[in-house]
C-alpha cells in the first residue's frame, strides 16, 4: 500500500511542477503532448 502511496505522490509533484495541477483542461493538453511523443530510436546492439 505505500507503494501505491508513493506513487501517487509522484504523480501529483509531477503535475504541480508541470502546472496541470489546477487545470483540468491543461492537464488534458500536458497528457496528450507526452503520449503523442515519439519513442527514442532503438539502436542496434553491437555483438562482440
Amino acid at each position: 500500500m505505500d507503494s501505491a502511496l508513493s506513487q501517487l505522490h509522484k504523480f501529483k509533484q509531477a503535475a504541480r511542477e508541470l502546472g496541470t495541477d489546477d487545470d483540468p483542461e491543461r492537464f488534458k493538453v500536458r497528457v496528450r503532448k507526452v503520449g503523442s511523443a515519439k519513442a527514442p530510436e532503438k539502436h542496434p546492439t553491437r555483438k562482440v
